[in-house]
């Protein structure tokens, strides 16, 4: 059966930690999004941040800083539509996606879809990607792939092993039978994680590379020690796990 995007309701969760002005602006374009029924924000560090809670946007205030997969877990608990969207304060979008990333999950009878990454250059970003390996990593340390698509804009539909977190868009019963991220990443690979574990139970992935979205990276992992040890410890654990695509 085909969706009525028309009457679709997806929550949106956005995790700030000192995004303000960024969050603000992507808060504007959610808005102007008929399908966007609830926006969930997240501060996980104290800001100023100028975003008024309403009838559409409710505030998570955390007293700690959070990880990745904990924040948005619980927003999803505060969400209360049938498609859960996760994204990050750092993400553009060019025009509506909704539209056409519902009637693509519709049409690929998929758990989880997700737009073409850019970068604000227009360079297409690693946003899909093989599932990594020990092989893998070490040919990307050593100067080689990194493992990415190979994916041309308004091409057709494609299912990766794995799509980045910045813009994950789930139907919200799937999320729910997942268990939602594994909390043990603090950081990093979380997204790995969780489309493992999609494919595992059976649930199919895909790409939709009529729509796009502009992602300003900050890229964090190489340039502060903290985050890449978070990074080591997430991709150890991972590689531990023995997960991949089945």
């Amino acid at each position: 059966m085909t969706i009525d995007v028309s009457r679709s309701s997806v929550a949106v969760s956005v995790v700030s930690h000192g995004h303000g002005e960024m969050l603000s602006a992507l808060i504007v374009q959610l808005r102007a999004c008929p399908e966007v029924g609830q926006i969930i924000v997240t501060r996980n560090v104290p800001e100023e941040m100028p975003c008024v809670a309403d009838e559409l946007v409710s505030v998570i205030e955390n007293v700690a800083s959070k990880g990745f997969g904990t924040n948005h877990n619980a927003a999803f608990r505060e969400s209360r539509q049938p498609y859960y969207c996760v994204l990050n304060p750092d993400i553009e979008l060019v025009g509506n996606p909704f539209p056409s990333l519902l009637s693509c999950m519709d049409e690929a009878r998929a758990g989880m879809v997700a737009p073409l990454i850019l970068s604000p250059t227009g360079a297409l970003e690693d946003g899909a990607r093989y599932f990594p390996t020990l092989k893998s990593l070490a040919r990307k340390a050593l100067g080689g792939t990194d493992g990415r698509y190979s994916i041309v804009p308004n091409q057709a539909p494609i299912s990766p092993d794995w799509v980045a977190g910045m813009f994950m868009l789930f139907r919200s019963g799937d999320f729910a039978r997942l268990g939602g991220f594994d909390e043990r990443y603090f950081l990093y690979y979380e997204d790995v994680d969780i489309c493992a574990r999609a494919w595992q139970a059976g649930m199919k992935l895909v790409v939709c590379p009529s729509v796009s979205a502009i992602h300003d990276a900050r890229r964090a992992s190489r340039k502060n020690f903290r985050h890449l040890r978070w990074h080591f410890a997430s991709m150890v654990r991972y590689l531990l796990s023995c997960r991949g695509r089945r």
